[in-house]
């Protein structure tokens, strides 16, 4: 896949099949759209080509608003790259850009500087200013820009639409199992592992502390889950917390992830961690060896899952 930084270099295909959307989480939706796609392009010996915006829209057009993202641009990328896209084009998203008319965004766009032929949108999307631009609306003045439009139908499990929104609350009620599902995979995160308090260690259970990449990057809900991590390309089963430490009184959020049967030095350098199952919710114990039995049952029930 070939990224472009922008539209300004980018130059006309002869058989463009396109799709536009911001794509956060890249899930179960977004992949038949994608997959569909490349399978458009290739029917009509073209090229498939991905429109998304950086950053998130909501966060430009409401500066207060606590949209959590569920994928870096980075992750994104990979994601779509993984679906065999022949191009993908980032589009700096600003107040001027919203600004565009669906008209404009249409024809100026996507008739001249893509050279479309066809156009596939997600169920309900909406685009251009207001979000005034719709599959009615291009079907309708398909003569003014030369060329068609196909929607894919939405993507339920469940009787349920997949959406980004749906899994970002999931994720918040810890319904890990429903997310992975939503998804298509298990949500993961990646980290830098920075110096803690080395509690860990003094119970028995050394644990990395992540400084997330992305601080806009959402968290899941605050307790304890069984996860997959990737060091260098390796992978290892382990345990991770997200909270406050309240039994030795932490006050500030962590995450902190044991890995087990693993000793490798890993500080300033980035693990990615893949969330398999909530364990349970973070608790304040009322002594060390009461929270030392419990990290010990946590670890029994982790490895029950993982392997």
């Amino acid at each position: 896949m070939k990224t472009w930084k922008g539209i300004e270099l980018f130059k006309p295909l002869r058989n463009a099949v396109v799709t536009s959307g911001i794509f956060d989480g890249v899930h179960k939706g977004h992949q038949k759209i994608l997959t569909s796609l490349v399978e458009s392009a290739k029917d009509i010996n073209g090229e498939s080509v991905v429109l998304t915006f950086w950053p998130h829209p909501r966060k430009v057009l409401n500066p207060s608003s606590s949209i959590e993202i569920l994928t870096t641009l980075e992750e994104k990328s990979n994601l779509i790259a993984s679906l065999n896209v022949d191009h993908l084009i980032i589009i700096a998203f600003t107040k001027e850009f919203s600004a565009l008319s669906s008209y404009d965004f249409l024809k100026k766009i996507l008739e001249q500087k893509i050279g479309t032929k066809k156009l596939l949108i997600g169920y309900d999307h909406k685009f251009g200013k207001n979000r005034e631009g719709s599959f009615e609306y291009i079907q309708k003045n398909a003569f003014e820009f030369g060329f068609e439009v196909d929607e894919i139908p939405r993507q339920d499990v469940h009787e349920i639409a997949v959406s980004s929104t749906t899994i970002r609350n999931a994720l918040k009620e810890g319904n890990i199992q429903k997310a992975t599902e939503y998804l298509g995979r298990n949500y993961s995160f990646t980290g830098k592992v920075v110096k803690g308090k080395q509690l860990g260690t003094q119970l028995g259970f050394p644990t990395a502390n992540l400084q997330l990449e992305d601080n806009k990057k959402l968290i899941p809900k605050d307790g304890i889950y069984a996860v997959r991590t990737v060091f260098e390309s390796q992978t290892y089963n382990g345990m991770m917390s997200i909270g406050f430490n309240p039994t030795v009184g932490g006050n500030a959020r962590t995450i902190e992830v044991n890995i087990f049967d693993f000793d490798k030095f890993i500080y300033e350098k980035n693990l990615e961690v893949h969330l398999v199952e909530y364990l349970r919710e973070e608790k304040k114990f009322q002594s060390l060896n009461e929270l030392i039995y419990q990290i010990k049952e946590d670890k029994k029930k982790s490895l029950k899952i993982l392997t």
